[in-house]
């Protein structure tokens, strides 16, 4: 027997990065325009491509990438493929093809996520331990079985995370929600 669990997670944890990695332009915009890299592009900064024209803002900054907001989608960059113009930060990306690129990250994350979710798979909480395996997947749901039983959850529930299959709560909440508490 198992236990039809309806979890909201909303509310819980990401469990994905809104961002999108996009590919590293084929050329960053410092070679593009000739111009010298300079210091990294900071939070709230214009991003422009090689011809001036707007590509978004930068939201945030992790030292290694920045998240571009494109109005549309937010898509990491790698630092080193800003240079700057006379309008300020540039990629060597026009917005399309940014959202293009961003567009494609997010399919093929969503290819290799689907390919994880597979019978057998360990599925981490957000605490990051263990909370159980996938013993099967049917349709819109897969069961997972726990310590305390057997639960049916929707796939919406499952994510990708640092050590592979992720849920958005604790082992201590599912077993709450399991419980119907």
């Amino acid at each position: 027997m198992y236990r039809t669990a309806f979890l909201l997670l909303a509310a819980a944890t990401p469990l994905a990065a809104n961002a999108q990695t996009a590919p590293a332009p084929q050329a960053n915009a410092a070679a593009a325009t000739g111009t010298a890299t300079a210091a990294a592009p900071t939070v709230g900064a214009t991003i422009v491509d090689t011809q001036g024209n707007p590509v978004g803002t930068i939201a945030s900054t992790d030292g290694t990438n920045a998240v571009v907001d494109t109005g549309t989608v937010k898509a990491a960059v790698p630092l080193s493929s800003f240079g700057t113009g006379p309008k300020g930060p540039t990629l060597a990306m026009t917005k399309a093809e940014l959202e293009a690129a961003a567009g494609q990250g997010a399919a093929q994350a969503a290819a290799q996520f689907q390919s994880q979710l597979t019978t057998g798979a360990t599925v981490y909480g957000a605490g990051g331990t263990s909370v159980g395996t996938i013993k099967t997947v049917e349709g819109e749901f897969v069961t997972l079985t726990t310590p305390k039983g057997d639960a049916r959850l929707p796939k919406g529930s499952f994510g990708p995370g640092p050590q592979g299959v992720t849920i958005g709560m604790t082992a201590a909440q599912l077993d709450a929600a399991m419980a119907g508490k």
